[in-house]
């Protein structure tokens, strides 16, 4: 089911997984609403705004020069819902089809009140969703793990205050019951699973099999991914993987950050360049997808050419084949991370703008040169809303 209604100046659009409406025949503001009637995502007045599950109002602006990201304060976006909802009941619906006229009315059943509690819900049933890969952002997010298995990396800090922990079964598939509810009708939208948290793959086969045959029964017909870094994940094998292959495991995102071992070992990050590109020949050898992430301007001036060619020798030789994703995250240095202390004491002196675009360039056309149908894509973790 989809289409486009004109009535007026208004543009009335819906698919089977959401609805959106433009009052403006030039649709300079274009709101998206998913089949329970709440926010996704709106543009207007040039700016690019998307309300996460927990309410949370995310914007985004193009001026000249960097792009401006910034949140709303619960105050501004209960007066952007209500705006919203207001254009919303002026729209004339009417004449509509009763199925699209059904849907208007599920967007009017909200209020900013109920829209802003929607946080009461997602807290009950989600601990804070720390980080997911683009091409997660419309997943259905289970969290199996909490914090990350390693968590002495000099650069992260979004597992520092959450000690690693598994869920077990019987919380789990409350958990997961949980997060339907929470989604209600806009499930729909979301295509796949991410089991979370950092690496909540490190987990045995052995506990991981009965997480997936939750997840699919709660999420039928929707693959799975998730993360694991590459200690641990080398420690499964060929088998191993592919058995969570035939339960729905589909990619697996690895975090290699750099093909230069002296800089891995700067940032503490375990495993090294020789043992990433075994985990991806296992990961491949097992009929998996993979996504692999390395960072432009990590380790700043002084690594700038080790990491740049190592890196992009690495992303070249690599078995990675269509339907894979490379993505390539400019780094962005936490001022009190461990990795900001060392290297303030050391004198590494980051990256310039044009120096961090030209790596990004080379190791997008290393991808593209030796890897055709592998996409290489721009990652910045500052754009994530869950």
């Amino acid at each position: 089911m989809r289409g486009n209604t004109q009535i007026g100046d208004w543009t009335f659009a819906w698919r089977e997984e959401s609805t959106t409406l433009s009052p403006d025949p030039d649709h300079a503001t274009v709101w998206s609403f998913d089949l329970e009637g709440r926010p996704i995502s709106w543009f207007e007045r040039e700016r690019l705004y998307k309300r996460s599950l927990a309410s949370e109002v995310h914007g985004r602006e193009q001026l000249r020069g960097p792009r401006r990201r910034f949140r709303v304060s619960p105050e501004d976006a209960a007066a952007m819902f209500e705006r919203i909802l207001h254009c919303v009941a002026a729209a004339p619906s009417a004449s509509l089809d009763p199925a699209l006229r059904a849907r208007i009315d599920d967007i009017l059943r909200w209020t900013p009140a109920t829209l802003l509690n929607e946080k009461q819900r997602f807290d009950a049933a989600y601990r804070p969703v720390s980080i997911l890969p683009p091409d997660q952002y419309l997943a259905v997010v289970l969290q199996a793990t909490f914090g990350c298995s390693w968590n002495r990396c000099t650069y992260c800090d979004f597992y520092q205050d959450n000690p690693f922990r598994a869920r077990g079964l019987p919380e789990f598939a409350v958990h997961a019951r949980a997060v339907k509810a929470l989604l209600g009708r806009g499930e729909a939208l979301r295509k796949r699973i991410f089991l979370a948290d950092g690496n909540a793959l490190v987990l045995s086969g052995e506990r991981l099999h009965p997480l997936f045959e939750v997840a699919r029964r709660e999420f039928p017909g929707r693959a799975i991914s998730g993360f694991v870094d590459v200690l641990n994940g080398e420690h499964k094998t060929r088998d191993e993987w592919a058995a969570l292959r035939d339960l729905g495991l589909e990619r697996v995102h690895v975090g290699i950050e750099t093909g230069h071992d002296p800089l891995l070992e700067f940032m503490n990050k375990p495993g090294s360049a020789a043992e990433a590109l075994d985990l991806v020949a296992t990961l491949k050898a097992a009929g998996l997808g993979v996504a692999v992430i390395v960072m432009c301007a990590v380790g700043g001036e002084r690594y700038a050419a080790a990491h740049g060619s190592d890196t992009a020798r690495l992303l070249s030789v690599m078995p990675l084949t269509a339907g894979d994703i490379v993505y390539l995250s400019p780094f962005v240095e936490h001022p009190a991370s461990e990795y900001a202390r060392k290297a303030r004491e050391e004198g590494v002196r980051p990256l310039d703008d044009s120096a961090t675009e030209r790596q990004y360039a080379r190791f997008r056309d290393a991808v593209r040169e030796a890897h055709p149908g592998v996409r290489a894509s721009r990652y910045d973790i500052r754009e994530f809303v869950y």
